[in-house]
């Protein structure tokens, strides 16, 4: 009987999952969520293997086993020139003291994550405490564009926004207003919120609306 695939807990999803390739007929290298909590917490915040092993509530053995693992993968992404993407594993997403509150809002429209931000006339908004749903409701706006509905989720108080297709302008609003957006989403809107809450949620960060001069008036449309 083979040893129990032990979950590991990390502390923060990557912002961005994938790295292309100007070489052709290159491979796809997967760095596992686990191996990037290693290089996250080891090379870029300067944690000891130990203190690694700790939060990650696994044996020290195990975290040098995913760091050499990790290094050798990024490796052969800069110097063999392949495409890199960083999904899967077995882990568990732990939250901060300062990242067990927040509140998320969804593009939604009729239950589904509506694909055009700058358009959309409503928002699931789900209260998140202690890593759960606490609370939902719908936001109906009565604006569009970029900048209105930026100001809108930023009076509500919106950390994080989940979205379908969305135009360069409206990223930059809503950065500016201190919310993270996740686009490219799709399907159910609350099941997006849960996805994100776990870990999976699948998202692709280079999703974006192709707009004209005026998007920003709201005058868009997505391809």
């Amino acid at each position: 009987m083979g040893r129990q695939n032990r979950v590991k807990k990390i502390g923060k999803m990557p912002e961005y999952r994938r790295f292309t390739s100007e070489k052709k007929d290159c491979l796809k290298i997967i760095l596992s969520l686990e191996e990037y909590e290693t290089i996250r917490l080891i090379d870029y915040l300067s944690y000891s293997q130990l203190e690694c092993a700790q939060m990650m509530e696994i044996s020290r053995s195990s975290v040098v086993s995913l760091y050499h693992s990790a290094r050798n993968k990024i490796s052969r992404f800069i110097i063999e020139g392949h495409t890199m993407e960083i999904d899967g594993g077995h882990y568990q997403l732990e939250y901060s003291e300062g990242e067990r509150e927040m509140k998320i809002a969804v593009t939604c429209v009729e239950g589904e994550v509506f694909q055009h931000f700058g358009h959309c006339p409503s928002f699931l908004v789900c209260d998140i405490k202690d890593g759960k749903i606490d609370s939902s409701q719908m936001i109906d706006t009565s604006t569009s564009g970029c900048s209105a509905l930026a100001g809108v989720l930023s009076q509500l108080g919106v950390d994080t926004v989940i979205c379908g297709g969305i135009g360069g302008g409206a990223k930059n609003h809503l950065n500016a207003a201190g919310i993270k957006v996740l686009p490219g989403a799709s399907g159910n809107a609350l099941a997006q919120v849960q996805s994100y809450i776990e870990g999976t949620l699948n998202y692709n960060p280079e999703t974006e609306c192709n707009h004209h001069e005026h998007e920003c008036q709201g005058q868009h449309h997505c391809h």
